[in-house]
């Protein structure tokens, strides 16, 4: 097969990785791709948003399979062109990602099924917005309702933070994301991330995994994008995670097929755990980034027979094979991220790093210059490694991060430390 990759990220990095180690994978292709992508696959430099775009690149390049990374796409309805064009491809439509493209349509997904989530209430103006946060107190959790490349959630510890969220969300920090604001009931527990592939009312969980958010060690500073993840998560249980299947991730479903918008493609359920009981915080539409690294150096070759099988609807003629081991990661980000941070470091001694089964470096934000590596954006590298515990997984990936030299970057020390402390 000739398989095109939407996104140029470390998630969409470790799915072209792990596709191009399955032998039915004939050629890989980019879009637009960065400089560890560069090295496996042929990048080709797309407008992704663009269906007719696409279609016309997949028909000259005779691409039988495309695998959307990234939100954008989907909520720009790409999956829903390539279907329509006849081209087989992995991703929701449009109607099925409102589920990650709006958090006021799947509050009220939730409402219809009785699927345990937050208390929230969802507001169109400032004032009103300002005098809910005034009567619930605070911790409180403000989102912006649309896509905002993942930081359109601020979790207020004060009143006084609340209101300078609701203040830059109304005010277009976030663009058209942040016209319609949903504020939740803060949520106690430990959260982790539950991955399934679905074919309509077909589920196949595929998954789980820790993602580390705060950009400081021990969960401390502001929200990021992902510092770092592992898997499997410990919390999430098997009796937590068939809670999770009955209460909230197949009642969805359903409810999406009652409505006329099935869903097709990996659906990633954000849980919020306390006393064995999840919570639903939030759906994505896609793989998580950084979790999707870990998933893919778990799951290797058999990820794209997955998808694809999802893809064509053949979900339950498809089982998934796993490794009883652990994977881990570590995200290199540019210093000053999540604030202001600059772009065009060099990165070096990248080569030194093993690449095979057990250790990969994903590229998340970077470039080639003339054979330079640079740094281009906030998370840069993804060093992952697999091993047969947790520990021996991050003795792995912290010995690949003390080998790259790139003064600057940084990382948080301490990638797996929930899990690594109930070990001990």
């Amino acid at each position: 097969m000739n398989i095109l990759v939407l996104g140029s990220g470390g998630r969409e990095h470790a799915l072209a990785w792990a596709i191009s180690q399955n032998p039915k994978c004939d050629r890989l292709i980019c879009a637009p791709g960065n400089a560890g992508m560069a090295e496996i696959a042929d990048c080709a430099d797309l407008d992704i948003t663009s269906g007719s775009a696409l279609i016309g690149f997949c028909e000259a390049a005779a691409v039988d399979f495309v695998v959307i990374g990234p939100e954008a796409p989907l909520a720009a309805g790409v999956a829903d062109r390539l279907i329509e064009a006849g081209i087989a491809c992995f991703g929701p439509t449009a109607a099925a990602a409102r589920l990650e493209a709006s958090k006021v349509f799947t509050k009220e997904i939730c409402a219809a099924v009785g699927a345990p989530t937050a208390a929230y209430a969802h507001f169109t103006e400032l004032a009103s917005a300002r005098a809910y946060v005034k009567a619930q107190g605070a911790p409180i959790v403000i989102k912006a309702d649309g896509l905002a490349a993942g930081k359109g959630v601020i979790v207020a510890e004060t009143e006084a933070h609340a209101f300078a969220a609701l203040d830059d969300m109304f005010a277009g920090a976030f663009g058209s994301a942040g016209a319609e604001v949903v504020i939740e009931e803060f949520m106690t527990g430990e959260e982790a991330s539950f991955f399934v592939l679905v074919d309509c009312e077909q589920v196949l969980p595929i998954g789980t995994a820790q993602d580390h958010k705060r950009v400081g060690a021990g969960d401390t500073g502001p929200n990021t994008g992902g510092m770092g993840a592992y898997s499997p998560a410990p919390v999430l249980t098997d009796a937590v995670a068939q809670q999770a299947l009955d209460q909230i991730i197949r009642p969805t479903m359903a409810e999406m097929v009652r409505r006329g918008t099935p869903y097709r493609g990996v659906l990633y359920a954000g849980l919020m755990i306390k006393d064995g009981a999840p919570r639903l915080v939030e759906y994505n539409v896609r793989f998580g980034d950084p979790e999707c690294q870990v998933l893919m150096m778990r799951l290797g070759a058999q990820a794209l027979d997955l998808m694809f099988a999802c893809a064509e609807g053949r979900l339950d003629e498809i089982a998934v094979n796993w490794a009883e081991d652990h994977a881990l990661t570590v995200v290199m980000a540019a210093q000053g991220y999540p604030g202001r941070y600059s772009k065009g470091s060099e990165i070096r001694a990248l080569a030194v790093c093993p690449e095979d089964s057990h250790h990969m470096v994903f590229h998340a934000g970077t470039r080639n210059d003339q054979g330079r590596v640079l740094a281009d954006g906030g998370r840069v590298l993804n060093v992952t490694a697999r091993a047969e515990t947790l520990t021996g997984a991050a003795e792995r990936a912290y010995a690949m991060v003390a080998k790259i030299d790139w003064p600057e970057g940084f990382c948080r020390p301490d990638i797996g430390w929930r899990a690594l402390r109930d070990t001990t």
